[in-house]
């Protein structure tokens, strides 16, 4: 029994659970459909919302759209208006250039028409005035071309004398005042030096021991040395003859040193002339970086400082190279200042300008073509290379420093003193400047005077006229620039001279 009271209470108390449960359950249900039903009513009302919303929105995007496409439709009305409006502009201007076109198509054809009328008259009045004059027309117009280039000759020669009167005189003046002041500020030595290859001996016993026994000494000296010993009857002097300066120099110390010793032997000659070789090596680097010094050239090779220093006993006419080279510099660099140049560069290539000098005894070709070829090898700008290589005219100049260089050097060499030059040489320039002035139609007599500085031509009145002797100077000139070689400048000056002469009887 109470195994089936048991059972009885579980049965009641599940059946009780579930009637719950099932209360619960269809509570819940209940306020879910509730709740769905909610939902789908505000769901409903904002849809309707949102469709009212976009009714409007459209409405007002369709009221925008029709205003933009009226206002559009006015622009392309008024732009329409405008094109034919235009249209009919040109047609009234093509209009008025067809009428136009024919107008000048009417003159064209009156023209043609006066112009074949202008042509037969004229053709009447060349054949009536040839008729008259008795010459043909060919002949007329010779004549009166050649008038015409005449008179064009006469005016032409007038206006370029004019000019070059005007160009003189200010250029002159400017030239002058250049080269006064660079010459007045330059303190290079005026005085030309030569080498001199004449010994003096204390005696004439000391010419026995100079040759030695059996011709020793003199072959040992003239073998080392590279030079010709010549001793004659002078008394109490002997010559060194040699080519190259350099080593004529060297010979002549060595002498000097073998004459203070007093013991002159083989042996003893060889010692000397080592001493010697130091001796003028270090003379000539020591008088090399003295001239660069001088002018204020830095940064020189040290072999072109050497080589350089090699024309310490080079001479040109009896002008010492090397002081010839520093004065270059100098006048260079103060014209380069004056002007607005480069003064550095015009320094540097007035000091290196005539360096092949050095080497021209040993090294085939000018002494302008060895320069340029040191100066390339040795790391030197173009500039450098260029404005020295001008100074003799072998190259055209295309740079201020190259043509002031250029007058540094002849200023150099032509002043007074500078240079000597030998009797046959001078006789010879002479003789050439009058042979040359000479060669000239209408040329009765030249004259070279001023040592060569001038040349006066006197020309026959009846064949060379005013304007004719002043293009004969022109051509005189260019004629002695061309075949000539000489320093500085040569004055030509033309006289013409007409006599009138009669008798009274």
């Amino acid at each position: 029994m109470a195994l089936v009271a048991l059972l009885s209470g579980g049965v009641g108390g599940y059946t009780a659970r579930r009637a719950i449960a099932e209360a619960i359950l269809g509570s819940a249900e209940a306020e879910a459909k509730r709740r769905i039903e909610a939902a789908e009513r505000d769901a409903e009302g904002k849809r309707r919302e949102t469709l009212v919303e976009a009714r409007e929105e459209v409405q007002k995007l369709r009221g925008e759209f029709d205003r933009d496409m009226r206002e559009q439709r006015s622009e392309h009305q008024k732009l329409e208006k405008r094109i034919l409006q235009r249209e009919e502009l040109l047609e009234r201007k093509l209009e008025g250039l067809e009428q136009r076109e024919n107008g000048l198509r009417h003159k064209e054809a009156e023209l043609e028409q006066l112009k074949t009328g202008v042509d037969e008259l004229r053709a009447r009045e060349l054949a009536e005035l040839e008729r008259i004059s008795g010459m043909q027309r060919e002949e007329a117009r010779q004549i009166l071309l050649q008038g015409v280039r005449e008179e064009s000759r006469r005016e032409a020669t007038q206006i370029m004398r004019e000019i070059e009167n005007e160009a003189r005189e200010s250029g002159e003046k400017r030239a002058k005042e250049i080269v006064s002041l660079a010459v007045q500020r330059c303190a290079a030595d005026h005085a030309s030096e030569s080498t001199v290859s004449v010994v003096a001996l204390p005696s004439d016993d000391m010419k026995g021991r100079i040759i030695g026994r059996e011709g020793r000494n003199i072959r040992t000296f003239e073998a080392l040395t590279g030079v010709d010993l010549i001793i004659d009857d002078t008394p109490e002097a002997v010559v060194i003859s040699a080519f190259d300066p350099i080593r004529r120099e060297k010979a002549k110390l060595t002498l000097q040193k073998l004459l203070a010793d007093g013991r002159i032997h083989p042996a003893r000659i060889e010692e000397m002339f080592g001493k010697a070789e130091r001796e003028i090596e270090e003379l000539m680097r020591e008088e090399s970086e003295r001239a660069c010094e001088q002018v204020g050239v830095l940064a020189l090779h040290p072999e072109l400082v050497r080589i350089l220093g090699r024309l310490r006993f080079r001479t040109s006419y009896g002008q010492n190279v090397l002081k010839h080279s520093v004065e270059v510099a100098h006048l260079a660099g103060l014209m380069a200042a004056e002007l607005g140049a480069d003064v550095p560069l015009a320094r540097r290539a007035g000091l290196l300008h005539d360096i092949g000098k050095a080497l021209d005894h040993s090294v085939e070709g000018t002494h302008i073509s060895i320069g340029m070829d040191l100066l390339r090898r040795y790391n030197e700008s173009e500039d450098v290379v260029h404005a020295m290589s001008t100074h003799h005219g072998d190259f055209e100049a295309h740079s201020l420093e190259a043509v002031l260089v250029t007058a540094a050097d002849k200023l150099s060499a032509s002043r007074p003193g500078a240079r000597r030059e030998t009797l046959e040489a001078y006789i010879e320039r002479l003789q050439k400047l009058e042979e040359i002035a000479d060669s000239f139609e209408g040329v009765e007599k030249s004259f070279a005077i001023s040592a060569g500085r001038e040349i006066r031509i006197a020309v026959k009145p009846d064949q060379v006229d005013d304007n004719e002797a002043y293009r004969l100077v022109k051509a005189i000139c260019r004629r002695i620039e061309d075949e000539m070689r000489y320093p500085g400048q040569i004055k030509v000056t033309v006289i013409r001279e007409t006599r009138a002469v009669d008798y009274a009887k």
